[in-house]
């Protein structure tokens, strides 16, 4: 299917590994110039180069911690008319609601809520005076599901999914849409990061602690990070106008809810 968004411009944060890059990798193989962000310069480079060698469109590169208002200005300067905004960005590491004071909760609500707040701020107004817009927000299938150790994230995350869901309304009539996506257990290094910390916590072996991550999926294994990308570049594309303030679990059916 040709998604219709060929020489639109994308933003894609927090895009040098894992979901975002997935992201950016399958907006960049539709056609769509991408800015991509992230804080590591050669990881975002490595990125940028695969990107360029498989595809024909354009990269620009945007090193920074996407919570920085730095970083926003100069990928608003690298990519000015954005048509397309993914926001995305590592969440807080599990832990325990009594350990977590003040700091950690401003912490958390930068990260995850705010940061994508004010990069939705910046390039909305311009998406509805051009009639075509796509936001869609990395956030979590814990959103829905959440769990104690998950707080801080899940906290954040459902603050910017009840926001989106109010503006989504605002500009659907001006073909502006913002959805969010909701992953669960990716084979990225998110995932082995957690597969780590289950290691060290349980005494199991990482290979164990992966078994029980597969285990927890209906689907009995990972999700594959270009699933996430594809379902991603739908949501962007000019097929998915009449779909708006949404929540698209990515979850391999393992969801036990019907809403």
């Amino acid at each position: 299917m040709d998604l219709g968004i060929a020489g639109k411009r994308a933003i894609v944060c927090a895009s040098s590994r894992g979901l975002g890059r997935a992201c950016a990798e399958a907006l960049a193989r539709e056609g769509v110039d991408v800015t991509i962000n992230g804080r590591n310069a050669e990881a975002l480079a490595a990125t940028a180069a695969a990107i360029r060698d498989g595809t024909s469109v354009r990269v620009e590169t945007v090193v920074g911690d996407i919570e920085s208002e730095q970083t926003h200005e100069t990928l608003l300067r690298a990519c000015p008319e954005p048509d397309i905004l993914v926001n995305n960005n590592g969440g807080p590491a599990p832990g325990r609601y009594q350990d977590w004071d003040r700091d950690s909760w401003i912490r958390a609500l930068d990260s995850n809520m705010i940061a994508p707040a004010l990069m939705i701020r910046a390039v909305l107004d311009g998406m509805v005076e051009r009639g075509f817009g796509r936001i869609v927000n990395i956030t979590s299938a814990m959103v829905k599901t959440p769990l104690p150790p998950m707080g801080l994230s899940t906290g954040a995350r459902a603050g910017l999914t009840a926001l989106s869901k109010g503006l989504s309304r605002q500009v659907a009539s001006r073909n502006v849409t913002l959805n969010n996506l909701l992953p669960e257990r990716f084979d990225t290094d998110r995932q082995k990061f957690m597969a780590e910390m289950r290691s060290k916590l349980g005494g199991i072996s990482i290979d164990e602690a992966y078994d029980e991550m597969k285990k927890s999926i209906a689907a009995g294994r990972l999700g594959r990070p270009e699933e996430f990308g594809a379902a991603c570049a739908f949501l962007c594309s000019a097929h998915a106008g009449y779909i708006s303030g949404q929540n698209l679990q990515l979850d391999g059916g393992s969801y036990g809810g019907l809403v």
